[in-house]
């Protein structure tokens, strides 16, 4: 709808604010290296939740080999980064361009999106979704899924407010 302005009687007005406008492109080898260094310890940090550290540190090992065995020229992965109109990084987004269990083209997997920090609750997040949904398309994809970890209710929120729905589930119970 908007954000809300309230006025000297007390009333809040809603104003319509421009989504702002993100171009992704292909992540360049010293963009790697640090992008897979930050995601990997955020991974980490995540999995350790559920498991301990040293497990989720090989997790996350094993994960690297297995969907980047050549990092930036693994086939049918696209890291990408996003920038706003004046070129600025505001963002990085991991896609896979095949369902990562089967193998089928019809289902894009999205492994990380994340927004720079100084860009975060802007709607930039959107953006970079929206933009990330257009690639899965144009490489024929006719369905963008994803996992989220429970604890992450901003990007649950995101993903929500765009349309993804819940296909699977997984609970547990701290005793």
């Amino acid at each position: 709808m908007g954000k809300p302005l309230a006025s000297p009687d007390g009333a809040s007005h809603y104003v319509r604010v421009e989504a702002p406008v993100v171009t992704l492109r292909a992540m360049r080898q010293d963009e790697y290296e640090n992008y897979t260094a930050r995601r990997d310890m955020e991974y980490v940090q995540s999995l350790a939740e559920t498991m301990p550290a040293e497990a989720a540190m090989e997790k996350a090992r094993q994960d690297q080999a297995q969907f980047l065995p050549q990092g930036l020229a693994t086939e049918r992965q696209r890291l990408l980064i996003a920038e706003n109109t004046t070129g600025q990084v505001i963002g990085y987004a991991w896609v896979g361009l095949e369902e990562p269990r089967t193998k089928t083209t019809d289902t894009a997997w999205l492994y990380d999106i994340s927004v720079e920090e100084p860009y975060r609750r802007s709607g930039y997040g959107k953006a970079i979704l929206a933009a990330v949904e257009v690639v899965a398309r144009e490489a024929g994809a006719a369905r963008l899924a994803l996992n989220v970890f429970g604890h992450n209710a901003p990007a649950i929120s995101l993903y929500q407010t765009c349309g993804y729905e819940v296909t699977t589930q997984q609970m547990a119970k701290r005793l």
